[in-house]
């Protein structure tokens, strides 16, 4: 049996579903409320000792942090990542990108504290609005290769275009509009013609 705890509107849980899907392996998910604080709920902190989401336990393992998730996914089942050295790196760093770069600074633990460090002068969609488009607007400049395909790297759907659909759902949220980075907005539309990332998207998991 395959659980995922998530969180319906994580962007680390988002990847997660998404890969688990176009791996075609069904899995029982189990809501974490981010909102309400229960990743830091001690039954929580006992499966993820960081008290984040997502934590998938699949054969036999525990595991944590949605991009060794989809590593240990690909190296299980393949097709996450391509064959070739140089293609694997080119999509990592990609995937970092979004998922180390941008991502962090921008979740809602982060977000919540400048607001109210800032006595809310700074908002958490200003905050996240700033970084957003800076880390984006670098991706863009990275996807400006040979090796962009039809999707981030080739093609065929990867770990980097599995980043990129949930930071474009955040995009979203807090009014950016994704055609100002024509590269990312022409694969967005692709992806979104795929059941396996449409099944993923946050609006059809939600509680």
């Amino acid at each position: 049996m395959t659980t995922l705890y998530d969180y319906w509107r994580s962007s680390a849980s988002y990847r997660v579903r998404i890969a688990l899907n176009l791996l075609g392996l069904s899995y029982t998910a189990v809501p974490v409320n981010l909102v309400e604080g229960a990743q830091r709920a001690p039954e929580n902190l006992a499966r993820n000792p960081q008290g984040l989401v997502p934590t998938l336990e699949i054969d036999g393992l525990t595991l944590t942090q949605s991009l060794a998730i989809i590593e240990y996914l690909n190296d299980s089942h393949g097709g996450l990542l391509p064959a070739d050295a140089t293609g694997r790196a080119r999509v990592r760093a990609l995937s970092y990108a979004v998922a180390m770069e941008i991502a962090p600074i921008c979740n809602l633990s982060v977000r919540t504290h400048v607001a109210a460090l800032t006595g809310g002068a700074f908002t958490a969609d200003d905050w996240q609005r700033h970084y957003i488009s800076a880390g984006l607007a670098a991706v863009e400049r990275m996807l400006d290769a040979p090796q962009t395909g039809a999707f981030c790297h080739g093609d065929k759907v990867t770990m980097a275009d599995i980043c990129l659909m949930p930071q474009i759902y955040n995009a979203e949220r807090v009014g950016l509009d994704v055609a100002s980075w024509p590269t990312i907005a022409r694969i967005r539309a692709r992806l979104e013609t795929i059941p396996a990332v449409q099944a993923a998207h946050p609006d059809k998991v939600k509680p």
